[in-house]
């Protein structure tokens, strides 16, 4: 297999997951254009009113998905990992209407639009395997919107744990007891609809009861069902049947 081919392949995987693929279907997908970038952490990917010509691929980093308010408030509404294509949906419509950031240092495939419109068009396969995949990444945001509405902070953000752990832990980035968690504290509140001061606040309460333990950027998790059992966590939305 080529650099190239190499460097499209964590595509490949997933949407195989997503539809049954042809060989022919493979190959159509590894043979598409793509420019690389490696990106700090902070750099726009998507920029809301901004013209979608090229879809990101996310090869190795975190990036975070957001609106701004007129009042310039951020609401983080999702996180993205190791082979997320994070503006699949960019692809067909023209504007961008909302953000997309690195979360961390991260390398990223950008691919152009066009020629994503062109393969699926030539690959009915390839698709729906697309098709299914912006409707799990809508599945996830209904999971958000549940969780920044409806539930107390320390199941929010406990769900929130659950959700990126189980997520790494799938495609193969966690260890049993835990993974790496760049985002801030500044950055959970956004995603979480409280406060900075909150979010420390209920984190301190997380640890003390025993349910995460942090070592800087580690997020350890003692026990994964206590975890999951505080947040009402419950991974159907995940769609991990359909997964990478």
């Amino acid at each position: 297999m080529s650099d190239l081919e190499t460097t499209l392949s964590q595509m490949v995987q997933k949407f195989r997951h997503r539809e049954r693929l042809s060989e022919d279907d493979c190959k159509a997908l590894l043979a598409l254009p793509f420019r690389a970038r490696t990106c700090e952490a902070g750099v726009y990917l998507v920029r809301e009113g901004s013209p979608t010509e090229e879809c990101a691929l996310l090869l190795e980093g975190f990036a975070f998905r957001h609106k701004l308010t007129v009042e310039g408030d951020r609401q983080i509404v999702s996180v993205h990992i190791d082979g997320d294509m994070v503006d699949l949906q960019g692809s067909l419509l023209k504007i961008a209407d909302h953000n997309v950031q690195t979360l961390t240092r991260s390398k990223v495939a950008m691919i152009p639009a066009k020629a994503i419109q062109q393969l699926m068009e030539q690959h009915p396969a390839v698709g729906r395997a697309m098709w299914i995949d912006t409707l799990i990444d809508g599945s996830i945001f209904r999971e958000w919107v549940t969780n920044v509405g409806r539930r107390a902070a320390k199941e929010r953000i406990a769900h929130l744990f659950c959700e990126i752990g189980r997520r790494l832990e799938f495609a193969g980035l966690a260890t049993s007891d835990g993974y790496v968690f760049p985002m801030t504290q500044e950055q959970l509140a956004d995603a979480t609809g409280l406060t900075a001061v909150h979010v420390n606040r209920t984190i301190k309460a997380l640890e003390s009861e025993g349910y995460i333990k942090r070592e800087r950027k580690f997020m350890r998790i003692p026990d994964w069902e206590a975890l999951r059992s505080l947040a009402g966590f419950n991974e159907l939305y995940l769609h991990l049947d359909q997964a990478a």
